[in-house]
């Protein structure tokens, strides 16, 4: 079978983007999509994307981690499955798409960042001292100050594989403060199993826990290893954060054919 594939990156947090709405790629198998996403044997990303049709929508957004199973919401691939809609002619003033966690916003701005609703958060629990909170997907959040340094496969995967979040395990963001309105965040990602250059939901949760006690507005800049993102929300009572939304760059790396 030949696959025409698109390959996006949002800071760093690459994924193959497949036009499916024809529904030619249903049948993909959990093999298929982990070897298409394997950086030795295949085209290498973090994640394979799926756009589908929707009748309500005007996209739906499959994800499936690099381990070729389904997975939960992936704010950068959000933002790249938009890029890819544009880019495909499906053009909108403002998107509303369809993921697995429900329905999203989002706007492509003038510098060609895309702006992207996110979930909004009603709780924010603790593992031990850590914060621990759903963004779409779940995160653990450790503040550091020696974030630059620290082996963040070893110590993710420490919590990551703890048994307290088996089976299904968790993401781990660790998190060092640079002033009162930014931070610098490093992600381990589950299903990947490893540090990816960014993560959309870990940063969004890093940021609502970076500012989980300040009642009001909030423009979080935050540094990771693939580039720059910002985080927009309100907090409007204890535990409630509302209006949230992931903005950054998303761009095409190169299209092309595989043999599967």
């Amino acid at each position: 079978m030949k696959i025409a594939f698109y390959k996006y990156q949002g800071t760093g947090n690459d994924f193959i983007l497949l036009d499916n709405r024809t529904g030619e790629f249903n049948l993909l198998s959990e093999k298929e999509i982990e070897t298409l996403c394997d950086r030795k044997f295949g085209i290498g990303a973090d994640g394979l994307m799926m756009l589908n049709v929707h009748q309500v929508y005007d996209f739906e957004m499959k994800y499936y981690n690099a381990d070729g199973k389904e997975s939960s919401m992936c704010g950068n691939g959000g933002r790249c499955m938009v890029k890819f809609a544009n880019d495909l002619g499906l053009v909108k003033n403002s998107y509303h798409f369809l993921a697995i966690d429900g329905a999203h916003v989002a706007d492509i701005e003038e510098n060609g960042w895309v702006k992207l609703g996110m979930k909004e958060v009603n709780e924010i629990g603790h593992f031990n001292e850590y914060p621990m909170l759903e963004t779409g997907s779940p995160h653990v959040v450790v503040m550091s100050e020696d974030v630059e340094s620290l082996d963040v496969k070893k110590a993710g995967s420490t919590i990551r594989y703890n048994d307290y979040f088996m089976p299904k395990g968790i993401n781990v963001n660790f998190v060092k403060r640079i002033a009162d309105d930014e931070i610098f965040v490093r992600t381990y990602e589950r299903g990947v199993e490893d540090e990816t250059l960014s993560c959309g939901t870990g940063v969004t949760a890093s940021a609502l826990s970076f500012k989980a006690h300040a009642i009001g507005m909030h423009h979080i800049k935050i540094s990771t290893p693939g580039g720059a993102l910002q985080v927009i929300f309100e907090k409007t009572k204890e535990q409630i954060f509302t209006n949230i939304f992931l903005y950054g760059p998303a761009d095409m790396v190169f299209k092309g054919e595989i043999l599967i």
